[in-house]
């Protein structure tokens, strides 16, 4: 059946983990019979660093101590408060996890920062991006592996029944490869990333989620060109947003990027779609078949069967802006029709 789920960003401060877990339950419990829930860990981001995604993310890499520098996140020689500050706000999240979660038996989305992304927004302690130091990003790959693996396996000890679902996001996949990112100078552009090297920094990471039994989806945002080597990679699903891959105008259509689609599809790589918010009218509400439209149409121009369409995992798109608590479960209800919709033309 057709799923829904979340990035993980959520917003509140201190305080308001439990609540915000607890309602992330409830409300995707609430969604129309015949789609799937699943249910992710909510990241309160706004309680500043630490709680951001590269942040966390950072923190679970084992003998690899960060700080917080000048540009960002960067290694560093020893752990200090920074590091102490993520894993205490991370120890929050799980901890309000355990308890929203209380006698949960299904799949459980976590959401961390790839290894390719995180290689660019990671600074070396003395240095340049990591990304630019070809040894380091290798290491920063490996750790990550490690970090997925045992953070899969503390996801399992808070909620035994879960079915962890790995979420990697990747959206600085498409500059990493194309070799558009700036330098600590920013007088320069990093050199591009080779497409099989893109493929073998993804793949311990992904194995290590796959050996701790967890699932992997590899969001991509709108980089539509790093679809082959997440399937290469061995990913169970790619994620990318709908509408940036083809504008609204034009229905979600990128002749190129949904071939790619398509062919990894048939292979068995599962497709999780960001969709964003839905227009609003005054006279008739959401306009949630603009968000069908964006899926389904594309789906059946390809080629594609709509069977295929039971399959599909519905995600809201990542917004720029903090949003309200009532923005983002309105957000989940109206995906939660659309993916009823998307439901039955698959049946049809």
């Amino acid at each position: 059946m057709t799923a829904v789920t979340g990035h993980g960003p959520w917003p509140g401060g201190a305080r308001d983990e439990l609540t915000a877990q607890q309602t992330v339950l409830d409300d995707l419990a609430a969604l129309p019979t015949g789609v799937d829930p699943v249910p992710f860990l909510a990241q309160l981001t706004g309680r500043g660093p630490g709680a951001d995604a590269v942040g966390r993310t950072a923190a679970l890499l084992a003998e690899m101590p960060v700080e917080l520098g000048p540009h960002g996140w960067k290694l560093a020689d020893h752990p200090g408060a920074d590091l102490r500050r993520a894993d205490a706000l991370l120890r929050e999240d799980l901890s309000a996890l355990a308890v929203a979660a209380v006698g949960y038996e299904g799949p459980l989305a976590v959401e961390l920062v790839g290894p390719w992304t995180l290689a660019a927004e990671l600074w070396s302690a003395r240095g340049d991006r990591v990304l630019a130091d070809v040894g380091a990003r290798r290491d920063l790959s490996l750790a990550l592996g490690e970090a997925v693996r045992e953070h899969v396996a503390e996801v399992r000890r808070q909620v035994p029944g879960a079915t962890p679902v790995v979420q990697l996001t990747e959206p600085l996949l498409g500059q990493v490869h194309a070799g558009v990112l700036p330098s600590f100078s920013g007088f320069s552009r990093l050199r591009a990333v080779p497409g099989p090297d893109v493929v073998e920094g993804l793949r311990p990471v992904v194995d290590a989620a796959h050996d701790a039994g967890a699932r992997v989806v590899v969001h991509l945002g709108a980089t539509w060109v790093g679809v082959p080597p997440v399937a290469l990679a061995g990913a169970d699903a790619v994620g990318l947003d709908l509408a940036d891959v083809g504008g609204r105008e034009g229905g979600g259509w990128n002749e190129r990027a949904w071939e790619l689609l398509a062919r990894a599809t048939e292979r068995g790589l599962g497709l999780w779609a960001g969709l964003p918010p839905a227009t609003v009218s005054q006279c008739s509400g959401p306009q949630l078949g603009e968000l069908v439209r964006l899926v389904a149409e594309p789906w059946r121009r390809v080629g594609l069967p709509a069977a295929g369409l039971a399959d599909v995992t519905l995600l809201a798109a990542p917004r720029r802006r903090p949003q309200a608590v009532d923005t983002h479960r309105a957000e989940l209800a109206n995906l939660g029709r659309v993916a009823e919709a998307l439901a039955e033309r698959a049946a049809s």
